[in-house]
């Protein structure tokens, strides 16, 4: 049999010769660019032809933030308990198990200390792999502990949120954490240690009603969707027409909401530089 057979839909592969084809060699963007995928890697996961960034976990913002990639994770081996024996079409230890297994993560987020452009900083950074990012009493409690952490040693903390909103299976549990971290940051504020937000594709729910906006500085990579409830819930709750581009990172800054959008090949200059400013000022004072 021929590799290649014209159909009404254009050349098609048969099943067969697909199998012997290599996987993950090419990355196809929403707009239809097409990149090698080790192009794309090199180029901080972002398409250079239409600037799509393309979801990342926190292996890679790590790698692009810390210095050589070198860091030490933070309270690695917190894991979600399940206090109120959640089941609907499957029991939430067997999701966890399943998460665990698919991901290598132990939970949504992953902390970490390390050094970026020669000076120390703590980090926070969502896994939207891991029951699409959602924010539990794990999330919080690490998120607590690293601002806690930060506090301590005096050292600038970030957050890069990546998140789908609270963990239903949680409930009030995960309620809880919004009111948990706001207050940890009010300290980090109080002692005048530099908290940055960086809001990625996408961040909704209880992760925007808390931590996610509450940045010294709040920034966003390009067209990332924000927001707290879907733009079908708030259509169908006001009852009007959504304008184009709504809860894109865009529309979120043209209406004050963040202070600026920036590229993923500059965010490791550009938080550095904001933190040189605000610590500069600081002294000043």
């Amino acid at each position: 049999m021929a590799w290649f057979k014209r159909t009404d839909k254009g050349i098609q592969t048969p099943t067969e010769a697909k199998r012997d084809t290599p996987k993950g060699l090419w990355y196809k963007s929403p707009t239809g660019k097409i990149i090698e995928t080790e192009e794309l890697e090199k180029n901080f996961f972002v398409s250079p032809e239409d600037g799509y960034h393309v979801r990342i976990g926190s292996s890679e913002y790590f790698k692009i933030m810390f210095d050589n990639n070198k860091f030490k994770e933070l309270d690695k081996n917190v894991t979600s308990k399940d206090p109120l024996k959640f089941s609907d079409k499957k029991k939430y230890t067997e999701r966890l198990k399943e998460a665990v297994e698919k991901t290598n993560l132990k939970d949504a987020v992953r902390t970490a200390v390390g050094k970026s452009k020669g000076k120390e900083i703590v980090i926070a950074c969502m896994d939207f792999r891991f029951i699409g990012g959602s924010m539990g009493s794990v999330v919080g409690e690490k998120i607590s502990r690293a601002a806690d952490y930060s506090l301590k040693k005096k050292i600038p903390f970030m957050i890069i949120s990546k998140s789908g909103g609270a963990r239903m299976m949680e409930a009030a549990f995960s309620l809880m954490q919004m009111a948990k971290t706001a207050a940890k940051l009010a300290q980090l504020a109080e002692s005048k240690i530099p908290y940055i937000s960086l809001c990625t594709d996408p961040t909704t729910g209880g992760t925007t009603a808390s931590f996610a906006m509450l940045g010294d500085v709040n920034i966003s990579e390009p067209g990332a969707l924000i927001g707290f409830a879907g733009p079908r819930v708030v259509r169908d709750t006001t009852g009007k027409e959504l304008p184009e581009g709504f809860q894109t990172a865009e529309f979120v800054l043209e209406h004050g909401f963040l202070d600026f959008i920036i590229h993923r090949k500059d965010l490791k200059n550009k938080v550095n530089q904001y933190i040189d400013l605000v610590l500069n000022d600081v002294l000043r004072k």
